[in-house]
């Protein structure tokens, strides 16, 4: 029987070690995750509904995984900031995106983007759901989703809807409750909510479209009272509250929704590391609680099941805006 050299033997074994040692350093890397600081980049300012979610989240994240979390806010563009940097950032976990159904509107919204929401990103887990309510004047006649769409079907165009930045969730949810009623309203936009609520007191309009938390105020001085909110099912935060569905419309739903994603290529270890993670935090009796405060429903989802929300909601904006007519920007 032929047998190899002695120094045949030795160079196969060492050219094998070497192989395996190299092969070997990205699992131990991954294992090791995260061994230093992880920057999340939020795309609002501080002190929001949207950033109050994240830093619920990342205090925990940091707590459990020995590392800190550690919050970049960079406000503005309408979020494409924000975005862009998580998009571009190396693929290695230690830059994470604060990401929701606003960039999948973006896609369709604006003409070019330096990213591409469905390729350029990694979904990891969403972090809170949220619903928005329909309010109007305290002691007036719209005190239902019927009377709205009563009042509109009388006197087309007089009535008006109000909302916050044209191309947000809450102006595309206004411009979706008229499309599906087949209404004709007059929409007015605001810079803010608190801008939205005053005019809504003052009667310059009808319906005003938001959160819970910009709305809660004027509801507990019962100046506002809510009509509906717009959810599949009842809120937690205002059981009370019916669902547009509920009221008269079965095919209106809009369910808003904060998650966090990383850059396209993270190994996917460090994904599934980081989904379980943060579905395991969601779940903490306090985090359902601050949640909960702040109208929110604390839920997380697989990567995949973040994936199919984002799909579907980039197909769902996209029709609403061209349907509503609404000028790419």
């Amino acid at each position: 029987m032929y047998r190899f050299p002695e120094v045949a033997c030795r160079r196969v074994v060492l050219s094998l070690l070497i192989l395996v040692a190299f092969t070997s350093v990205p699992a131990r890397s991954q294992e090791t995750y995260p061994n230093r600081p992880v920057r999340v980049l939020a795309p609002y300012g501080a002190g929001g509904v949207a950033d109050t979610t994240v830093r619920i989240l990342v205090q925990k994240l940091s707590e459990k995984l020995g590392q800190q979390f550690v919050i970049e806010n960079r406000p503005g563009a309408g979020g494409i900031i924000a975005a862009k940097a998580g998009a571009s950032a190396p693929p290695d976990g230690y830059t994470l995106t604060m990401t929701g159904n606003g960039m999948t509107i973006s896609k369709s919204l604006f003409k070019s983007l330096p990213y591409d929401v469905l390729r350029d990103f990694q979904p990891i887990s969403v972090m809170a759901w949220l619903d928005l309510l329909i309010t109007t004047k305290a002691g007036g006649p719209l005190r239902t989703v019927q009377d709205i769409v009563a009042a509109a079907k009388a006197s087309p165009g007089k009535l008006n809807f109000g909302t916050i930045a044209p191309g947000s969730t809450q102006h595309l949810s206004a411009e979706l409750f008229r499309l599906t009623g087949d209404l004709k309203v007059t929409m007015v936009t605001f810079r803010t909510t608190p801008e939205l609520v005053t005019a809504l007191l003052r009667g310059d309009v009808d319906v005003g479209f938001d959160y819970l938390a910009g709305f809660r105020a004027a509801l507990s001085d019962k100046q506002l009272i809510a009509v509906a909110s717009t959810g599949e099912k009842r809120s937690a935060s205002t059981p009370g509250v019916p669902t547009v569905r509920e009221s008269g419309m079965p095919d209106y739903v809009v369910t808003s929704w904060n998650a966090v994603s990383a850059p396209a290529g993270i190994p996917d270890p460090i994904v599934r590391l980081l989904s379980r993670e943060i579905n395991a935090a969601l779940k903490l009796p306090d985090v359902q609680e601050k949640a909960l405060q702040f109208g929110l429903e604390a839920r997380g989802t697989t990567p995949e099941e973040m994936r199919e929300r984002m799909v579907a909601d980039v197909a769902k904006w996209a029709a609403v805006i061209e349907k509503a007519g609404l000028e790419r920007q």
